[in-house]
């Protein structure tokens, strides 16, 4: 096994970035007059773990191969949500260490699902914590999708290698500060624009601050146990809609628009395709609510259409109204959405969008072939021509996904719950939503009550996702270990 002082070094600098965002919960207790110090016993611990690990794995060039790139983004996901965890247990929801863990996990991952019962009366610092943490979990997202994951060949990702990525492994480490410093930048710009948004239009200061990071990382989660509907505002609704819209979209797309490629967001492939899914699903859904729920008016079911699939397809999850209610088909329907997904290299999550239109690019490619037996037909992809050697890779994907997402529903459905939460729970964990569908964890419920063998399994579920599969599979083959 090579030397893996780096990975630790990187982790420990993670963990003291942590704890360093662990005193903003700490101001906000000193300004709610919060009568306890947990932010600041968590801040200090994770600290003090953060810099040990600094200083014994300290060495003057640091470099990281292709074994160590998939241990970093396992063991940073994971540590980032064990120490995420520490408010949760010592505050005083009473969460035992599962919950805790399934709270940050559900947050660092941008998931969403929550076990606290009655967030309207939770403690401001645990709010604003819940955001911080998926905000953190966003931009990690978003650097992990262009820098790491397309060097290590992960479902199709390395179709981003030629324009975001260095050549080699070992150029990780300096390639990844580039371009988390610009990222960086447009992700807090978006995120202050948002927020000042959400103020103007009827929100508090400190729910605009909340929401604006829980829905720029298109996570979900809200400082009201009935979410954006809380607040019964469509103007509300329609900044939510536009900045989760911007937060599905590639942040690469952003720096080249900067950078003087002032077309992209019309030319790329991915966000059309994203701009069409959309369109069509807010159509399908409009017109069935049209024809079954003719109380509301024609604006506010175009509305409340817009808002559901954006926040469904997006994986963000927030909701304001209870759309298990409506029939049959919206859950069929937000059960598709929810493998879809937004844009590779954005906050969002799932399949990706990308990955269906190769597929499909296959497939009538294919079909051409059965009709033209002597045709020569190859598969472009943004104007460059894409090898068997991706498609292979998005089919193996794929079939992976769903073939977890099986196993995942089986292991719930043995502990106990019932076929549409065993369903919709392992689909909202493997593509990180929130929500799942029905009573019990559905847009009115929650995951509080489910046993305790089901959290851990939804909470793993949340890291393959949210990793892409591979990145964690990878590490239990016994190859991987031996040099």
């Amino acid at each position: 096994m090579n030397n893996n002082k780096t990975v630790f070094f990187a982790i420990g600098v993670l963990l003291v970035i942590l704890g360093t965002f662990m005193l903003i919960p700490f101001f906000v207790q000193l300004i709610y007059d919060e009568k306890n110090n947990i932010f600041l016993s968590a801040a200090s611990v994770t600290v003090f773990i953060g810099i040990l690990l600094i200083l014994t794995n300290l060495e003057e060039n640091r470099k990281l191969n292709l074994q160590q790139a998939f241990l970093l983004t396992t063991l940073s996901w994971l540590s980032i949500a064990i120490f995420g965890c520490i408010p949760f247990l010592l505050s005083n929801l009473n969460l035992s260490f599962i919950d805790a863990f399934f709270e940050s996990m559900s947050g660092i991952t941008t998931t969403g699902s929550t076990i606290i019962t009655d967030l309207d009366n939770a403690p401001k610092s645990i709010l604003i914590w819940r955001a911080i943490l998926q905000w953190l979990g966003g931009i990690g997202v978003i650097v992990m999708a262009i820098t790491i994951l397309p060097l290590l060949n992960v479902g199709g990702m390395q179709l981003f290698k030629k324009d975001h990525t260095s050549d080699t492994a070992e150029k990780i480490l300096p390639k990844t500060r580039e371009v988390t410093l610009v990222i960086s930048i447009i992700y807090l710009t978006l995120t202050f624009v948002c927020g000042i948004s959400y103020w103007f239009v009827g929100m508090g200061v400190f729910d605009s601050i909340a929401h604006a990071m829980t829905t720029i990382a298109t996570g979900g989660f809200s400082t009201y146990s009935s979410s954006i509907g809380y607040f019964q505002n469509p103007k509300i609704e329609i900044i939510s809609i536009i900045f989760i819209v911007l937060g599905s979209m590639p942040f690469i797309a952003y720096v080249k628009f900067i950078k003087g490629d002032k077309k992209i967001f019309l030319k790329d492939t991915q966000i059309k395709g994203l701009i069409y899914i959309l369109i069509i699903s807010i159509l399908l859904m409009f017109f069935y609510l049209m024809l079954n729920n003719k109380e509301l008016t024609f604006l506010n079911n175009l509305r409340i259409s817009a808002f559901n699939v954006v926040s469904i397809l997006s994986g963000t999850g927030y909701v304001t109204t209870d759309f298990s209610a409506w029939g049959k088909f919206p859950l069929m329907f937000f059960l598709f959405l929810m493998f879809v997904g937004g844009c590779a290299g954005s906050t969002t999550c799932g399949i990706k969008i990308f990955r269906f239109q190769i597929l499909g690019s296959f497939i009538i490619n294919q079909i051409k072939k059965l009709v033209y037996p002597r045709g020569v037909f190859s598969i472009k992809y943004n104007n460059e021509i894409v090898s068997n050697t991706f498609i292979y890779s998005i089919i193996t994907f794929i079939f992976l996904y769903f073939f977890i997402f099986f196993i995942l529903a089986a292991l719930l459905s043995i502990n106990g719950l019932d076929f549409i939460t065993a369903i919709s729970g392992s689909a909202s964990a493997i593509s990180n939503v929130g929500p799942g569908l029905g009573n019990v964890i559905g847009p009115d419920g929650n995951f509080s009550d489910l046993p305790n063998f089901s959290k851990l399994s939804l909470s793993l579920g949340m890291l393959l996702g949210r990793l892409e599969l591979f990145a964690v599979l990878v590490l239990f083959f016994p190859s991987f270990w031996k040099n």
